[in-house]
């Protein structure tokens, strides 16, 4: 029987404005083109692991709104379980204003909104989700007392808790030795450890410090040269593949959801981060979040 993924996090809507190039402060950039995407890293990354072959439930908090009405919409599109999106009647659904420029590269401003309100007795209240899962993936675009208690009770119940601790932001020491696997890119690698990642040798000194911790396996990802594995036994380094770069929005959490999907269906490492990063790869040849989050036989 396939083993469920429990994704907790942030569900936001992404409106997203194209341009030649990143206005300077008080500049105003013209032309360019304008859509509106679902997006938030924990709706991202469970819409992945959904598509491509996961049975997800998502735990998250969205405005009793029409953006928050069809966020819902689209979980269930995608057979997410949403018995646990909860609607909040005081704050609206979290809105993200993203610019992408003609590189593909992106900047983000993120009002929370309902996000912010995802608290420890919401987590209570979909306990179930999580005792019925053996892997739970959590992000920080959520309240850190409630990434906390996530990970402090999803290790209590002995499931496999991999943390992508983005958006960039430094956790509690005691947390470390709770996490199967952590997730960051080079930038939240740098500001968790203090080394600057800029190649295999300043990679493994990080991923040694987050071990130290008490960490079981580590993977930092990084970008366009792929992505670095370690753990106590190995130590690997997968490319990612070669493709024109449209938008990288949701790069990271695509093979995220890809990774908790790989890992629930038994996969060893470099065969799971291979098939992250073939996922990945896809996401960021589209415009969107979790419009270019892939299926499963686009990668087959």
């Amino acid at each position: 029987m396939k083993e469920i993924i429990a994704v907790v996090g942030s569900s936001n809507t992404d409106l997203v404005f194209q341009t030649p190039k990143f206005p300077q402060p008080g500049e105003t950039v013209l032309g360019g083109k304008f859509v509106t995407f679902a997006g938030g890293k924990g709706a991202n990354q469970a819409v992945a692991a959904a598509r491509l072959g996961g049975d997800v439930y998502f735990i998250a908090r969205v405005g009793d709104d029409g953006f928050g009405n069809e966020a819902i919409k689209g979980f269930l599109k995608d057979t997410i379980n949403t018995e646990f999106v909860f609607k909040d009647k005081d704050f609206p659904t979290g809105v993200a204003s993203i610019v992408v420029n003609e590189k593909g590269q992106n900047s983000i401003v993120v009002a929370p909104g309902a996000n912010n309100h995802l608290i420890p007795e919401n987590i209570d209240t979909a306990i179930s989700a999580i005792e019925k899962s053996s892997i739970v993936l959590v992000q920080l675009e959520i309240s850190l007392e409630t990434v906390k208690y996530v990970i402090n009770k999803s290790f209590s119940l002995k499931k496999r808790v991999i943390l992508n601790p983005a958006p960039a932001q430094k956790i509690e020491e005691s947390l470390y030795s709770k996490i199967f696997l952590i997730t960051p890119n080079e930038t939240e690698t740098e500001l968790l450890t203090g080394v600057e990642v800029t190649d295999e040798i300043s990679a493994s000194k990080a991923a040694d410090i987050f071990l130290s911790k008490g960490v079981e396996n580590v993977i930092i990802t990084l970008g366009e040269k792929g992505a670095y594995f370690k753990n106590k036994t190995e130590e690997l380094i997968v490319a990612a593949k070669k493709v024109a770069v449209i938008d990288t929005t949701a790069a990271g959490d695509i093979f995220n959801g890809a990774i908790a999907v790989a890992l629930a269906e038994g996969k060893k490492w470099k065969e799971a981060i291979l098939f992250a990063n073939s996922a990945s790869a896809i996401g960021v040849s589209r415009l969107g979040a979790q419009a270019s989050v892939p299926y499963k036989c686009e990668l087959e």
